[in-house]
C-alpha cells in the first residue's frame, strides 16, 4: 500500500495540473508563478541544509576504514580506503561522486540453512544506480538548450551524441538518456518490490520520487514522440528563455501536458531539499568520507569543549571514588590505603 499511496499522489498532481491549466487565466500560474516559486525554494533549502550540515559539530577524526592504514614502511597502505593526505580524500571523494566507489563494492549477505552465511556481489544494484544518475545528468544538462539563445556548441555536441544522432535512430530522433532514465527508475523501483528486506524498511517517501520522476519523464517523452502536434517547441522556448530573462510570455498555442511536465518538475524541485534526495549535497559533507585518517598522527581536540571544564581522567576519578568502588565491588588500579583498608573492616 506504500507504493498505492506514492502513485496515486503523483496521480492527483497530474489531474491537478491538468485540469488548473485548462482553466482560462490558470496558465500563468502553471507556467511562471508555480516555477519561479519552486526555484526559491529549491534554492533556499539547498543551501538552508548545507549550511546546517556545515555548521554541525564534528569533533572526532570518524572517517570509514575499508583497508590498510598508514603504519610501518614496508606495510602497504591503502589510500583509497584509508587516506591520510588531502589528495587521498580528494581522490577517494572523486570516485565516490563520479563512480559510486562504495556502492560498487558493496556485498549482500544472506542466510541459509545449517545455519549458513554467504557473501554475494551486488554489482546489479551499483550498475542500476549509475544508469539512473547519469541519465538524470544528461537529461538535466540537455534541457539548458531550451533556456540559451544561443545555444552553445558543447550543448550542441551532447544533444547530438544523446539522441544517436551518429546512427540516426528514429523520427524524431531517440534520446538514450531518456530511455535509461526511465530504465533506471523501473529497475530501482523493482529492486524495492522483489527484495523483501528492502520491501520491509521502505518508506512512502522512497517510492513517492520514483513515481514522480517516472511522471516527469514520461510527460517528457509524450510531448517528445507521441503529442508533438500538440506542442509548439518555439513558444515553449520563448516562455522558458522569457522566465530566465524575469520576463516570460504565456501563449494559447502550449498544450496541457507541458503544464503538467512543468508541475511536475516543481513539485520535485519543492520535495527535493526536505528528502532523501538531498543525498547529492550531502555526500560532501559526510565526515566518514572527507576526513583523513590521520588520528594516529596527529591529535584531534574537540574544538567545542568548554574551556572552564576541566578533563577528568580515570586516574583522577579513582582517586575520588575509590572507596565507593571498592564497596560497590568494582575492580580498581589501586588498592586503598591500609588505614582504609582497616577502617572498612
Amino acid at each position: 500500500m506504500k507504493y498505492a499511496y506514492s502513485f496515486l499522489a503523483v496521480l492527483a498532481l497530474v489531474v491537478f495540473a491538468w485540469l488548473g491549466s485548462k482553466i482560462p487565466g490558470m496558465q500563468y500560474l502553471f507556467g511562471v508563478a508555480i516555477p519561479y516559486l519552486a526555484i526559491m525554494i529549491f534554492l533556499g533549502g539547498f543551501v538552508y541544509r548545507v549550511v546546517y550540515w556545515a555548521k554541525s559539530p564534528v569533533p572526532f577524526s570518524i572517517p570509514t576504514t575499508c583497508g590498510q592504514g598508514k603504519s610501518l614502511d614496508f606495510i602497504k597502505q591503502d589510500k583509497l580506503d584509508c587516506p591520510t593526505k588531502t589528495s587521498e580524500v580528494v581522490a577517494r571523494m572523486f570516485l565516490e561522486i563520479f563512480a559510486f566507489r562504495s556502492l560498487f563494492r558493496n556485498t549482500k549477505s544472506e542466510i541459509h540453512e545449517g545455519p549458513k552465511i554467504t557473501y554475494e556481489s551486488s554489482k546489479w544494484l551499483w550498475l542500476f544506480a549509475l544508469i539512473f544518475h547519469y541519465s538524470f545528468l544528461v537529461v538535466v544538462i540537455r534541457h539548458m538548450r531550451l533556456f540559451l539563445n544561443p545555444v552553445p556548441e558543447w550543448l550542441q555536441f551532447l544533444d547530438f551524441m544523446d539522441a544517436g544522432a551518429v546512427l540516426q535512430i528514429g523520427s524524431p530522433l531517440f534520446y538514450a538518456s531518456s530511455a535509461g532514465l526511465v530504465l533506471g527508475v523501473v529497475l530501482l523501483f523493482g529492486r524495492r518490490l522483489v527484495n523483501r528486506q528492502v520491501r520491509y524498511i521502505s518508506l512512502l517517501n522512497d517510492y513517492f520520487p520514483l513515481f514522480l520522476i517516472f511522471g516527469i519523464a514520461s510527460t517528457g517523452m509524450l510531448m517528445r514522440y507521441v503529442l508533438r502536434d500538440n506542442i509548439d517547441i518555439i513558444t515553449i522556448k520563448e516562455l522558458l528563455v522569457g522566465l530566465v530573462t524575469l520576463s516570460p510570455v504565456i501563449s494559447a498555442k502550449i498544450g496541457s501536458i507541458f503544464y503538467i511536465h512543468v508541475f511536475l518538475v516543481s513539485t520535485l524541485l519543492v520535495y527535493f531539499p526536505f528528502s532523501k534526495l538531498m543525498h547529492m549535497g550531502g555526500v560532501f559533507m559526510s565526515p566518514t568520507r572527507n576526513m583523513a585518517n590521520d588520528s594516529r598522527a596527529k591529535r584531534h581536540i574537540n574544538p567545542w569543549n568548554d574551556p572552564t571544564i576541566k578533563p577528568h581522567s580515570y586516574a583522577g576519578y579513582e582517586d575520588e571514588f575509590r572507596e565507593f568502588m571498592v564497596d560497590a565491588g568494582i575492580p580498581v588500579e589501586k588498592e586503598l590505603p591500609p588505614k582504609a583498608d582497616e577502617e572498612q573492616g
